[in-house]
């Protein structure tokens, strides 16, 4: 294989995956690192890939990372808390819960805080260190590596950890919402880890502002039917409600919501 016909299929694993391993890589084309990483520095000189440990992720900006924290948890900050504390009242003390990354999901950790002898598992380091120090309540953060902008954990790690566990709710966050398409993602990186969720709980709630509904978005996480319960404000229009099944609980965005 030519340099330039495996630098296609560089690009293109990483671009239909989201991260690959360097090793991996090297074994699946047949050549050694030193050949990878020579494929591996052009594709990035030509700003088409970032090179982590041990892997590397697409730099395009059709694949690009989701927009930073910093920016998200200051958008409809109201609306967030209400439906945080919507999702903590499905929880009972002693139950063990999934809390997916993103800033909707920092609320809901915030509302959790109410709750005693959780195991709340994450791989959200925000979610974590909201979490941490409760006086009763056990954390479980994935293994993973670092996606620094919105301070989430994916990679092979992240989905394994979540493999081995069982949990009685996991609450996952949305790019977009479809009553066709489901769930789904702007970047292909963190889906893997959103299914092993969903399959780790005996109930996945959905927990997405109005703003995502109608809407799709590149990579597919899964079906509404997938779903137990779907969260979201009672923005959301009236007519387009039924679409999304009798799962569909519409939030007022006044609701009191823990601090």
């Amino acid at each position: 294989m030519s340099s330039t016909d495996r630098r296609r299929v560089l690009l293109e694993r990483v671009q239909a995956e989201g991260y690959v391993s360097v090793k991996g890589l090297a074994r699946e084309l047949c050549v050694d690192s030193s050949t990878i990483r020579r494929d591996l520095a052009h594709l990035e000189r030509a700003g088409l890939i970032k090179r982590t440990r041990g892997g590397l992720l697409p730099a395009s900006p059709a694949e690009a990372i989701d927009v930073p924290y910093n920016v998200r948890r200051v958008e409809r900050v109201s609306v967030k808390k209400a439906l945080a504390q919507a999702a903590a009242e499905l929880v009972d003390d002693g139950q063990c819960v999934i809390v997916d990354s993103g800033s909707t999901m920092y609320q809901i950790a915030c509302a959790l805080w109410g709750k005693r002898n959780l195991t709340v598992v994450t791989n959200d380091l925000m979610v974590g260190v909201r979490t941490a120090g409760h006086p009763t309540n056990r954390l479980h953060v994935t293994g993973g590596f670092l996606v620094d902008t919105v301070y989430t954990l994916v990679g092979p790690l992240a989905v394994d950890s979540l493999t081995r566990l069982h949990v009685d709710w996991a609450f996952i966050g949305a790019e977009a919402v479809h009553p066709q398409a489901g769930i789904t993602n702007i970047n292909l990186i963190e889906v893997p880890v959103k299914q092993a969720m969903i399959a780790a709980a005996d109930r996945a709630v959905l927990v997405a502002d109005s703003s995502k509904f109608g809407h799709r978005a590149l990579a597919h996480v899964c079906q509404l039917s997938e779903l137990a319960l779907i969260l979201t404000d009672d923005e959301l229009a009236a007519g387009e409600r039924s679409s999304y099944g009798a799962g569909l609980r519409c939030i007022p965005a006044s609701s009191p919501c823990n601090p």
